[in-house]
Order: C-alpha cells, then sequence, then structure tokens
C-alpha cells in the first residue's frame, strides 16, 4: 500500500477521492464505538476514521489494538468532517479519511514516554529522551529544527558558491596545539606513543590554502575541543568556516551580512536589515557591560567618575583617585526586589572581587539607600539627569577598575533583565534578531597567574596595522583586526586578518607570548616555512552553525537542533558511549591503562 499523498496533503479539493497515507499512530479515540485514528509523518498529520459499518470487524479491532507510534498504511475515501468537528489547529482539519483498508507495517510497544502532546513530552526527563532519541525526533518541534538546519546548510552552500568559493574539507586527524581547549586525542596504532588530535577548527589549514592559491575556501566544518559543557556547547559542533585572501574587514561584514540576510529569509522568511551595527570593544563594555552585548531592550551602563570624583562618599571618590570609575545602572520598574534577588545580585559583584553592591531604591517618593546621605545635591542632580530616575526604579553601582565595573553591571543588567522579564515588566519579541559587529578588541590579554601575555583571540590574529611598533614595547595598547558577531546577546561567531609576514609571526610567538624558539618550530614551524614563499593578505571567520540554528529555531539549548548531542556529562545516551574497549584494541594502541576495571571484569596486564 504505498502512499499516494503526504499526511499534511490532505484539503477540501480531495473529497470523494480514494487516497493511501503511510505512517505513525500519533493518537487513537474511541467515541461511541467509532474510532479515530490520526495518522502522522513528517510532514503533518490527518484524521481516518475506522467504523465498524464500513470496515469488517477484525480489521477494526486490530485498528483498536494498535499502540501509539505503530506504523501503518490505510486507504480510503475522503470526507468533509461532520458539522462542528472541524479541527482549526492543523491543515487537515477539516478532512477526514473513511478507511477501507489497513495494513500494520509495523506495531509498536508501549512506548517509554508520549510524544504526541507536545506539552507532556517537553516535561519527560532529557536523558530519558536523549535514551530515546527516535522517538524524541518524530516530536513535530525537533523534525522543524532538523529541516530548519539542512535549509540553512543549503542557503548558506549555495550562497558562497554564488560568491566564489570552493567548499574544501581538511582533515580531521591532526596534531595537538596545546595553547587552546583541550583536545580529543587520537593514538596511532604505526607510530607508537604518538598521538593526533581532533581540531578544535580548521584554523591552521585554512590559512595554508590561502597560501596554496585558493583564495576563497568554505566548509561546514565538525569541529571537537574537550570542554565542560553548557546549553551552548557540545563535545562536537559544527562551523561555518570561511577564509579569503586579498580582503580587509570591510568585506568579511559585507559577505557575512549579506550571507546571514539570506539564510533568515530562506528558513524563516525574517527580513534582516543590513548593515549591522558596529561598536568597538570598549564602547560595547562602556554601554553594556559585555562584548556580546543584547542591544533589545536598553538599561545600559552610565559613567559618573567624574560627579563623584570629590564625594564626600569615600567608596566611590577612593576608587576615583586610584585610577577606577564609578559606573551606573538604572533597572526600570525593579525598586520592588526582593532581598534574595539583591543578594543574588551582590554576590555576583563580589564574584569580581568587589566588596558589595551600592543601590538606591526609588519608592513613595523617596531615595531609599544608605549612601544617599553623603551624596551632595549636584551629585544626585547628575544621577537624575543622566538616568531618568522615577518612582519604581532601582538604581545599581559598580565603582572598580574599567574592566571589572563594566563587567560586574554586564552580569547584573542581564540578572535584572531576566527577573523584569519573569515579572512580565521587561517584554522581548522573540521574532527581533539584533546583529551588530564587535570590533577593535585588545589584540593580547594578561595571565597574572603566569606573569605572561596571551591571545585574545588566537595568535594568527593581525594587530592593526598603526599598532604593530607597540608590539614588543607596550602590548596591552595593540588592538586586533579581530572582530565578533553577536546577534541578541549571543556571540554567533568571530574571524579576524591574519598575520600574513612570517617576521610578524615570529615576533608574536617569541617576543610577545614568550614561546621558546624549539616550540614555535615544533608546533608552528610549518606555517611559518609557508608564509616564507609568498603568502597573500588574509583573513576569515568561523560562524556557530549549532548556536545559529538555535537562535532560528527559538532553542535556548543548541542539543534541541543536534540530531544526536551528547549529554551535560559529554555521554551518548542512545548508543552508550563512551564505552570501554577491548584489551586487543589497546595493545594494538600500544595503550596500557591505569584505570580500575570495573567490579567483576579483569584488569589489564
Amino acid at each position: 500500500m504505498k502512499r499516494t499523498h503526504h499526511c499534511n496533503e490532505i484539503r477540501a479539493d480531495h473529497i470523494g477521492q480514494e487516497v493511501t497515507l503511510n505512517g505513525w499512530v500519533h493518537s487513537r479515540r474511541d467515541l461511541g464505538g467509532v474510532l479515530f485514528i490520526d495518522v502522522r509523518d513528517r510532514e503533518g498529520r490527518t484524521q481516518t476514521v475506522f467504523d465498524p459499518s464500513d470496515v469488517d470487524q477484525a480489521l477494526f479491532d486490530r485498528a483498536a489494538s494498535l499502540h501509539s507510534e505503530s506504523v501503518i498504511a490505510v486507504r480510503g475515501k475522503v470526507r468533509q468532517r461532520p458539522e462542528g468537528t472541524d479541527n482549526d489547529k492543523i491543515p487537515t482539519g477539516h478532512v477526514e479519511i473513511l478507511v477501507a483498508e489497513m495494513e500494520v507495517l509495523n506495531a509498536a510497544d508501549v512506548l517509554p514516554f508520549q510524544v504526541d502532546d507536545p506539552e507532556v513530552a517537553a516535561k519527560v526527563h532529557e536523558e530519558l529522551r536523549l535514551k530515546h532519541r527516535y522517538l524524541d525526533l518524530r516530536r513535530p518541534e525537533l523534525a522543524r529544527n532538523l529541516r530548519i538546519r539542512s535549509k540553512a546548510a543549503t542557503t548558506t552552500r549555495f550562497f558562497l558558491d554564488a560568491e566564489g568559493f570552493s567548499e574544501i574539507e581538511t582533515p580531521l586527524l591532526f596534531k595537538s596545539t596545546p595553547e587552546g581547549a583541550r583536545e580529543f586525542l587520537v593514538p596511532s596504532r604505526v607510530h607508537p606513543g604518538e598521538f593526533y588530535a581532533l581540531p578544535q577548527s580548521p584554523q591552521q589549514f585554512k590559512q595554508i590554502l590561502m597560501v596554496g592559491g585558493v583564495e576563497r575556501y568554505f566548509q561546514l566544518a565538525r569541529c571537537f575541543r574537550d570542554e565542560d559543557l553548557r546549553a551552548d556547547r557540545q563535545p562536537e559542533f559544527t562551523q561555518i568556516d570561511i577564509e579569503m585572501s586579498f580582503i580587509d574587514r570591510e568585506d568579511i561584514y559585507a559577505l557575512i551580512e549579506g550571507l546571514l540576510k539570506e539564510i533568515w529569509k530562506k528558513t524563516i522568511d525574517h527580513e534582516v536589515t543590513t548593515p549591522f551595527l558596529r561598536l568597538t570593544f570598549e564602547e560595547a563594555l562602556n554601554r553594556f557591560g559585555i562584548d556580546k552585548p543584547d542591544t533589545r531592550f536598553a538599561m545600559e551602563l552610565v559613567d559618573f567618575t567624574e560627579d563623584f570624583k570629590s564625594s564626600a562618599f569615600k567608596v566611590f571618590s577612593g576608587m576615583v583617585a586610584k585610577g577606577g570609575v564609578v559606573k551606573a545602572i538604572n533597572a526600570k520598574a525593579y525598586a520592588d526586589v526582593t532581598q534574595g534577588q539583591m543578594e543574588t545580585m551582590t554576590e555576583l559583584a563580589k564574584s569580581f572581587g568587589a566588596k558589595g553592591l551600592a543601590y538606591i531604591k526609588v519608592e513613595g517618593g523617596e531615595w531609599k539607600s544608605p549612601i544617599v546621605k553623603f551624596f551632595s545635591d549636584a551629585e544626585k542632580a547628575s544621577l537624575q539627569e543622566k538616568l531618568g530616575i522615577e518612582e519604581g526604579d532601582l538604581i545599581l553601582f559598580a565603582a572598580d577598575e574599567w574592566l571589572n565595573a563594566c563587567e560586574i553591571l554586564g552580569k547584573i543588567r542581564l540578572y535584572c533583565a531576566e527577573i523584569l522579564q519573569a515579572q512580565g515588566k521587561l517584554t522581548l519579541d522573540p521574532h527581533r534578531f539584533d546583529f551588530l559587529w564587535v570590533t577593535d578588541f585588545p589584540l593580547l590579554s594578561f595571565d597574572q597567574e603566569m606573569n605572561r601575555w596571551y591571545s585574545s583571540h588566537h595568535p594568527f590574529t593581525a594587530p592593526v596595522a598603526e599598532d604593530i611598533p607597540f608590539l614588543t614595547e607596550d602590548p596591552k595598547r595593540v588592538r586586533g583586526q579581530h572582530y565578533d558577531i553577536v546577534v541578541n546577546g549571543v556571540e554567533l561567531g568571530g574571524g579576524s586578518i591574519r598575520i600574513h609576514q612570517p617576521d610578524v609571526q615570529k615576533t608574536v610567538f617569541e617576543q610577545v607570548l614568550q614561546l621558546p624558539e624549539e616550540v614555535v618550530q615544533e608546533r608552528f614551524g610549518y606555517m611559518l616555512e609557508a608564509f616564507r614563499y609568498g603568502a597573500p593578505p588574509h583573513g576569515g571567520i568561523a560562524l556557530g552553525f549549532d548556536r545559529m540554528i538555535a537562535l532560528l529555531c527559538g532553542c535556548q539549548s543548541i542539543r534541541d537542533v543536534i540530531a544526536f548531542p551528547k549529554t551535560a556529562k559529554a555521554a551518548d545516551l542512545l548508543s552508550e558511549s563512551p564505552a570501554r574497549v577491548e584489551a586487543k584494541q589497546l595493545r594494538d594502541l600500544h595503550l596500557h591503562l591505569k584505570v580500575a576495571a570495573p567490579k567483576g571484569e579483569k584488569s589489564e596486564p
């Protein structure tokens, strides 16, 4: 019984026609002796009717005994639903099929959890759903996510092909570069004691492709990082990886804005406005306290350093005297903050080294705070003017060195927004996407414990040309040609113009990052050699594909847009991996485990 139509295709135009559907038993209802079975496939569902006056008893009984998610084929005639029984929630809700024949293609056992009700299914423990991922994937929500993912991948390929890019695969067995995140190591059988590493990104290979004259490369690249997981991280993930020769930052901005505009249009029919807003790293921190700001709501940081430099409130004036800053935000309508919420925000401030969190509540026409008594009329007037203070507002302060003060209020700003959303005082449109570029990051950051500089992005990022003289003299002044693309507070991707001159790259490795010459030669010698033979100016970017799909689908976790994700403990519950391997496999790889064998198993000799 080969199907003639899919389960979301039947309409009033088909009334009177004989059709055949194949699919899963979505739900079954017995109403007054008449059996109704909704049949579902990936496109949707259609109601079928088993009337004992039209089918033999054996067929009726077989249909009545089916468990949900059994696979069936039905043949029958399309008819209008009886008056008053239409279902406007589904496209096929005005018709039904009066079944004449049915074939059970595969009878299902009782399910470990219900999949036909989205509210019920969503409450099932995630580990149970991941163990039976094949059932979870039948939910329309996840099926839709995977189709959007496929559409986004196809759109990416068509767009970049039209822009002259070549899709090129780079190796998955690479060499270890331990400066970055922890790697997954792969032991070599033919080279005893030596290891490959699964790539954290194709960074070095795509730069070598530029030296090879490819000029325009892209790849939907599989990448691997052995990191602790959270909602937007998986040990294996996908990124849209791009590299171009003979370009500058403006070329990257134009390309990616065009690509994202096309993806949003083709996948969810949303018009993205270009060009995107641009903020420097310093401006993003000054205004939002974070380098991936969510600009869908205000609550911006305001600087009061000059206003409080001579204040009688010594916490503020003392910090200004030491070269620090005073900043504040106005959490509108949040004066009803609870004691617990205030303690949470205070702990956030303390996590950055602050001693506490200064605040003002505006209630009953009064400014309520233990610090207000120290403020002059001029200081109060400045607060009123710059923050637009009204009844019901909550003012929160940070006095610290610049970066700390920004980051303290940046974290608190996001926390306040979360609470105000939950209270219905702040509404963020789920269909609004605020894209922006963050640029001019510091090329280097200083590690106090190690007493050395390290790359803010990666060591291949080119410094801004006019800052190159400061590389060895004053590294903190050097800006990198690095850029991040951010949407709704999510870092969607990042990239940079690369160093293509071997002498500049060698200076960064040895004199700035203080890597020993032998280490540089061992890890990056082949790149430095390649650059000696005519490396073009080049740059690129990598976009987090899983994060992008989560944004498009409105999902909080990237696990909901990956067919077979790992758990928070990096386990695949469906296939029960990672798992132990046989002793012979370990011997072939010249490995000996020191881990104790599970109870009941023999340890390796």
